[in-house]
């Protein structure tokens, strides 16, 4: 069997193995302390077993070339001091300071995907489902997700927190898989409160208002730390819960058309 097909076989392995495992975590936890709402349609379920799968294997394919030539153009724009300064730091410390780098980068790419009307095309996909569950999370165009991740990689990538060899990526992909399973978590329909934790972290709560359907969308950006929203201010959290979700943006009806939509020049008007 050729490497390739090899490597693409373990991956959806990988993958179904992992969405077994959440659909267990999840689904009964929805059920018991999630808000109720009409079951979502078939076709909105498979086109978001289908998102699983396309937001886990794209990104990673489409930011490969560019982390490495990022990696190269690093030795000559970093000063050398800096490096060295960056590299003689404590372990804890350096992989502490990776994650504050990365995610106040994944804050500003997020933000942005807000404010740039071209951005918006693509991040608005993320937005368009009227009801929150643990899929939600990889409801997302692929250009979205590299365009975010681009914007917490590359400090690190220049920084030297991270670099193209086995104990350089340590450090990204951690960060990555840490980011991911806590965006399952966010974005699940679980009406919890956490009390003195939602000042630490993000959560159910804190995103639910960051995918309400019209004031606050435009509020809590960060991944995981709510204090860059508070430092930019961009920080909403009452102590109720939003009544309604999604965009205004249409989006097409097929799979094909999400994905290709945002691609297109914009209508005329």
């Amino acid at each position: 069997m050729p490497a390739s097909l090899s490597a693409f076989l373990s991956d959806v392995l990988r993958l179904s193995v992992w969405l077994v495992l959440l659909t267990i975590i999840f689904v009964p936890l929805e059920r018991w302390f999630g808000a109720r709402h009409a079951p979502r349609p078939r076709k909105e379920l498979l086109q978001d077993i289908a998102y699983y799968v396309i937001s886990s294997l794209a990104p990673a394919l489409l930011l490969s070339v560019p982390m490495a030539m990022l990696a190269v153009a690093a030795q000559h724009l970093v000063p050398g001091a800096l490096a060295t300064a960056i590299a003689e730091l404590p372990p804890l410390l350096r992989l502490a300071l990776a994650f504050l780098v990365a995610e106040t980068g994944f804050y500003w790419g997020h933000r942005l995907s807000h404010e740039l009307p071209w951005l918006w095309r693509f991040h608005a996909l993320h937005h368009s489902t009227g009801h929150l569950h643990f899929l939600s999370n990889t409801r997302t165009h692929p250009v979205d997700m590299v365009v975010t991740r681009l914007f917490g990689l590359v400090p690190l990538h220049l920084l030297g927190l991270a670099a193209p060899n086995a104990a350089g990526s340590s450090a990204p992909a951690l960060l990555l898989v840490l980011g991911t399973v806590w965006g399952f978590f966010i974005h699940a329909n679980l009406r919890w409160r956490l009390g003195p934790l939602e000042w630490l972290l993000t959560t159910p709560a804190f995103h639910h208002w960051h995918h309400s359907r019209y004031d606050h969308i435009n509020h809590n950006y960060a991944a995981t730390l709510p204090v860059l929203d508070r430092v930019f201010g961009s920080h909403y959290l009452p102590r109720h819960w939003p009544e309604e979700y999604g965009s205004d943006t249409p989006q097409p009806p097929s799979l094909a058309g999400q994905l290709l939509d945002p691609l297109l020049p914009p209508p005329s008007r």
